[in-house]
């Protein structure tokens, strides 16, 4: 999946009308360009193409303060919208992707419901049970990995990295059920974008040709 279009339509949506220096800067905010791909030319190459694809809808208003052509706001359309909940709700349940895709789900979960986001998160313990099960139906855990020889050693990571991923998962969904963070529907959210002009204190301070457009 393509976590790059998460969180660009994220941002956008957050803010309601945000131009492509506006959503690099979030996605700064957020850390994305350490821990995912996002880096400012895939950034502006997404808005340009989700806004093709009739995903954003871009208004061109007042000359940039470069002085070049006008800058581009965008807005997410309803089939953005929808596209958007599609990739949240796969973020949450897909336990076989990057780490980057749940780190984007995790990022936007509370623009779901409550209810919505323990059901993704339980459906997520389960599809990480059925794949401990179909790898311990080749691999024995309690005989160890050398039995198999160094290759043992792949499968024993992937058990423990299903143990630690359910019981993180499992956690996660203790917290969220006792109250934890403000999700749809719940009163104010939290402020998770920059307002216009506000200080990014993790941006990278680099250029791009793309940040005046």
């Amino acid at each position: 999946m393509s976590v790059i279009r998460l969180l660009v339509l994220g941002a956008v949506r957050q803010h309601g009308r945000a131009h492509g220096y506006q959503v690099r800067n979030d996605l700064e905010y957020w850390g994305a360009h350490e821990w995912s791909s996002a880096k400012p030319g895939s950034i502006y190459h997404a808005l340009k193409q989700m806004a093709k694809q009739g995903l954003l809808h871009a208004h061109e208003i007042a000359p940039s303060t470069a002085g070049g052509p006008p800058r581009t706001e965008y807005e997410i359309t309803e089939q953005g919208t929808e596209e958007f909940f599609r990739l949240l709700r796969e973020a949450l349940t897909s336990y076989d992707q990057k780490p980057d895709v749940l780190s984007a789900g995790l990022g936007l979960m509370v623009d779901l419901k409550r209810e919505e986001a323990l059901a993704l998160l339980e459906q997520r313990m389960r599809s990480i049970g059925e794949w401990r099960t179909a790898v311990t139906e080749y691999y024995t855990p309690e005989d160890g990995p050398g039995r198999l020889g160094h290759i043992g050693e792949i499968m024993d990571f992937w058990v423990h990295s299903a143990d630690f991923g359910a019981e993180w998962t499992r956690g996660l969904i203790e917290r969220i059920r006792g109250g934890a963070y403000t999700f749809a529907g719940e009163g104010e959210p939290f402020v998770g974008v920059l307002a216009e002009g506000e200080e990014n204190p993790y941006g990278t301070g680099e250029r791009h040709p793309g940040d005046d457009r």
